[in-house]
């Protein structure tokens, strides 16, 4: 590799460092702002994300411990942002949703950031907003594939 693209990757690999740090600590002030852990706000996001889920596949999701997501799922329906719903395709499952009305008084909190990201976009042409999407798509896929290798079953 050239001297000119290790300095390339390097600096990719410190700014990438540098948006993680910022996106920890945004989403620690938003949970912070509405009482939740940093976990549980990245839980809900899996729930907004996807829809309703199992605790199973919340499990699964997150790499959380089983007993880790039943404790915050009871945690998250007192604070009354998730409801358990029955699931139905199997009445011995259940479905944990996010509580609408709750989410909504949060959205505010968002605002200034999203406002922001789309101004950032407008500064790039589609096929660079494109390269851009290609790369976090890739980069969160290797980022979950390594929680996965950290925290799955296989790891003892």
């Amino acid at each position: 590799m050239s001297s000119e693209r290790t300095e390339l990757v390097e600096e990719v690999l410190l700014r990438s460092r540098e948006l993680s740090t910022e996106t920890v600590m945004f989403h620690t002030a938003i949970s912070e702002t509405r009482g939740l852990s940093a976990v549980e706000s990245k839980v809900l996001d899996y729930l907004a994300r996807f829809g309703a889920q199992t605790p199973k596949d919340l499990a699964r999701l997150s790499g959380l411990a089983p007993a880790s997501v039943t404790a915050m799922i009871d945690r998250l329906e007192r604070k009354g942002i998730v409801n358990r719903e029955p699931h139905p395709d199997d009445r011995r499952k259940i479905l944990i949703a996010l509580d609408l009305q709750s989410i909504a008084s949060a959205v505010h909190l968002w605002d200034h950031l999203v406002k922001g990201m789309y101004e950032l976009c407008d500064r790039y042409t589609d096929d660079e907003l494109r390269t851009v999407i290609g790369f976090v798509r890739a980069a969160t896929a290797l980022t979950h594939e390594s929680t996965v290798k950290l925290t799955g079953p296989t790891n003892e």
